[in-house]
């Protein structure tokens, strides 16, 4: 008895690695373009969505592999829970520096619901960035200064500093008068 459970434990054990191993598979050529963008290969690769416009017109999208690698991650399909809160969309073309430009994504980048949760987001655009000479962590930071700031204006009491303390005096000169049209 003892024997026969040892051989079934043996066996679902061997049918559990074959079973990962073939679902574990990610080829960027086989992702429909609903899951390609963000996607990393099981070799490591970063796949991107492609679009080409056929001469009849018709858009077709391809899903492949690029050069770009991922840091330590194999086999990943993007979260739609980060791709929203990252501010990125499935449809996304290629692979581009040119958002990180864009405060808006910036400071969807670089929220805690992003940032924090996201590693494979972050882990690309920390590529993306250095690739352009920029820290990462130094970009989110001034994101985040930014945001202080202005939050700190919105919440400031409303103080003023104090104007002058007599009435100012033009001496021999007339203020122009604006223009009007």
């Amino acid at each position: 008895m003892a024997s026969s459970f040892c051989n079934l434990a043996l066996l679902a054990l061997a049918i559990a690695f074959c079973v990962q191993g073939t679902l574990g598979d990610i080829a960027c050529e086989n992702l429909d373009h609903g899951s390609c963008a963000f996607a990393v290969s099981s070799t490591g690769k970063r796949c991107v969505l492609e679009k080409q416009v056929r001469r009849s017109g018709e858009e077709a999208y391809t899903c492949r592999s690029s050069e770009i690698e991922a840091d330590n991650l194999k086999d990943y399909i993007e979260t739609d829970e980060c791709i929203a809160a990252c501010g990125l969309d499935r449809k996304t073309l290629g692979v581009s520096s040119d958002s990180l430009l864009e405060s808006h994504f910036t400071q969807k980048l670089c929220s805690s619901g992003c940032y924090e949760n996201c590693p494979n987001i972050v882990d690309l655009y920390f590529s993306l960035a250095a690739g352009e000479g920029v820290f990462l962590p130094k970009l989110c930071e001034a994101q985040r200064g930014i945001a202080r700031r202005g939050m700190a204006e919105i919440r400031s009491s409303g103080d003023v500093a104090p104007g002058p303390i007599q009435p100012v005096k033009f001496i021999g000169v007339t203020p122009a008068m604006a223009p009007s049209y």
